[in-house]
C-alpha cells in the first residue's frame, strides 16, 4: 500500500478525543514543548485507545525536538536506548516517554534484504508515520486545534477493526521480523482482522522470526502471556505457524497422537490458555501481582511434557523422581533455554513446578497432603499450579490466589538500561547536558 504525504486531518466533530480524556502529566509535557517552540503529539496505542473509547495503559509522546533539547525542558526525565536515544520524564509514580520523530530509513525503502538495518536519523511527522509498524499506531494528536493527523489510513482501518501493516508487509516483515508478532497482538486483544496482504506475508515469512535475537522474542512473547487475549493470540500464531518459531518444541508434539482418555495436544493448548486469560483478568480487576512468567511458561508446557514424558501419569519417588527431573532439565535446556534465552533460575523452577506436578494430582484426587511437602518452599506454588491444570481439564474454576505469588519479570532490555555513572556499579543518570565543547550528549553545536 503507498500512502501520500498529504495527510487526513480528523477534526473534533469527527473523532471523540478531548483534553480531559489525557493525562495531566502527558498534557503538561505537550504544553511545554508548544510553550518553547516544539510541536508535540499524543502517539501510538493512546491515540488508537482513546479513539475507540478505552484508557489507555501509555501516552506516548513524539516531538521535534532533539534528546538533548527536551532534556533541558525537563530535569526530571532521563535518557534511555542506544539504537536510537528516547526520554523518559519521570513523575510520581509513572514515566512519559518522549521520542524525537524519526526518517523511514533508507534500507526500508530500496535497501538490501537485512534484518534491523540502522534507521536512527531524525525525520518529519509523515516520515515517524511511515516508520511505524501498524496503521491503527500510526495516528497523532495534537492540543493545538485538537485534531488528528493520519497519513496511513489508521483512522479507516479503525473505523472497519483491521490490523494493517504499514507499507510493503513483506519488506517491513524482512526489516524487522517482530512485527509479525505486533500484528497478532493487536489483532487478538482488539478482535481486529489482519488485512488479507499483511497476513499472507506473515505466513509466508514466519520463520524468519528466527533471526532476531532471542530475548526480544521471549519478551514479546511474555507480554502475549499476560495480555488476556492469549487463546486468541494463540489461534493466529498456530494458524500462521509463528507459534512454532517461538517454542520450536512443539513442531512435532502438536501432531502426535494423545493418550487414550487425554484431549488432542492442540486442545490442551487451548484449554490452558482459557486459564491463564482469567488469570490475567483477575490481575487486572484486582491491580495484584500476576502469576510469574516461569509458572506461565511452565505451565504452557505441560502438553509438551505429557507428550514427551507421559508426565500426568509419571509415579516416581526418591532418586527415580530426581533422575526424572533432571532429564526435564536437560530437555528444557536443550530445546527452550537457548532459544528463549531464559535464566538459570527460571528454568529450574519450570522445572520444579512440572516435575511435581503428579504427586501433586495424586493427593489432591486423595485429597491427602503430608506435612512434609506442606512445609516444602514449592508447595504454594506448586498447589496452584496443580490447580489451574484441573481446571483446564475439568472447567471447574481453581481459586487463585494472586497476592501469594512472586512476579518474575524478565531482564530488560540493555539497550533500555538506565546509564551508569562512573563511580563503581551504582546508577546514577547523565546530566542533561554535557561541556560546551562537546554539546548535547557529545554532539558539536
Amino acid at each position: 500500500m503507498t500512502f501520500s504525504k498529504e495527510p487526513l486531518i480528523i477534526t473534533p466533530d469527527d473523532h471523540p478525543i478531548r483534553h480531559h480524556m489525557i493525562d495531566r502529566d502527558a498534557m503538561h509535557v505537550m504544553r511545554v514543548l508548544r510553550d518553547n517552540g516544539y510541536a508535540g503529539y499524543l502517539v501510538g496505542g493512546g491515540v488508537r485507545d482513546l479513539y475507540l473509547g478505552k484508557t489507555p495503559k501509555d501516552f506516548d509522546i513524539s516531538t521535534n525536538a532533539r534528546p538533548g533539547q527536551i532534556r533541558k525542558l525537563f530535569r526530571n526525565s532521563r535518557t534511555i536506548g542506544r539504537r536510537f536515544r528516547l526520554v523518559q520524564i519521570l513523575f510520581h509514580g509513572k514515566e512519559i516517554e518522549l521520542s524525537t520523530l524519526r526518517s523511514l530509513s533508507e534500507y526500508d525503502i530500496d535497501g538490501p534484504e537485512e534484518v534491523l538495518a540502522p534507521n536512527n536519523t531524525y525525520g518529519s511527522l509523515d516520515e515517524d508515520a511511515q516508520r511505524r509498524d501498524l496503521t491503527i499506531n500510526s495516528l497523532f494528536y495534537e492540543i493545538e486545534n485538537n485534531t488528528i493527523i493520519d497519513y496511513v489510513g489508521g483512522i479507516d482501518d479503525l473505523d472497519h477493526s483491521i490490523i494493517r501493516i504499514v507499507g510493503d508487509p513483506e519488506r517491513r516483515i524482512t526489516r524487522d521480523p517482530v512485527r509479525m508478532l505486533r500484528a497478532i497482538r493487536h489483532a487478538a486483544r482488539l478482535h481486529f482482522k489482519i488485512a488479507a496482504e499483511s497476513w499472507q506475508a506473515i505466513c509466508s515469512h514466519h520463520e524468519k522470526l528466527t533471526l532476531c535475537p532471542p530475548s526480544r522474542i521471549r519478551d514479546e512473547f511474555i507480554k502475549d502471556l499476560h495480555s488476556g487475549a492469549f487463546a486468541e493470540w494463540l489461534d493466529l500464531a498456530l494458524e500462521s505457524e509463528l507459534f512454532f518459531d517461538i517454542l520450536g518444541l512443539y513442531k512435532k508434539t502438536l501432531f502426535k497422537n494423545a493418550q487414550p482418555g487425554e484431549l488432542p495436544y492442540r486442545e490442551q493448548l487451548t484449554a490452558l490458555a482459557k486459564v491463564i486469560d482469567r488469570s490475567a483478568l483477575l490481575t487486572k480487576e484486582s491491580g495484584q501481582q500476576g502469576l510469574a512468567n516461569d509458572f506461565l511458561l511452565a505451565f504452557l508446557l505441560i502438553p509438551w511434557a505429557n507428550a514427551r514424558f507421559d508426565l500426568v501419569q509419571q509415579n516416581l519417588k526418591g532418586a527415580a523422581a530426581f533422575r526424572f527431573s533432571k532429564i526435564i532439565r536437560e530437555q528444557l535446556d536443550r530445546e527452550l533455554g537457548v532459544q528463549l534465552n531464559l535464566r538459570r533460575s527460571t528454568r529450574q523452577e519450570m522445572v520444579v513446578l512440572l516435575s511435581n506436578l503428579p504427586q501433586f494430582l495424586r493427593h489432591q484426587e486423595n485429597d491427602t497432603w503430608p506435612k512434609w511437602m506442606k512445609k516444602k518452599s514449592y508447595f504454594k506454588s506448586c498447589s496452584l499450579f496443580c490447580d489451574l491444570y484441573s481446571e483446564s481439564i475439568t472447567g471447574n474454576l481453581a481459586d487463585i490466589q494472586l497476592p501469594s505469588l512472586k512476579n518474575a519479570p524478565p531482564p530488560p532490555e540493555r539497550d533500555h538500561s538506565p546509564s551508569k555513572g562512573r563511580g563503581g556499579g551504582k546508577k546514577r543518570y547523565r546530566p542533561a547536558f554535557t561541556s560546551k565543547k562537546k554539546g548535547v550528549f557529545g554532539l558539536k553545536k
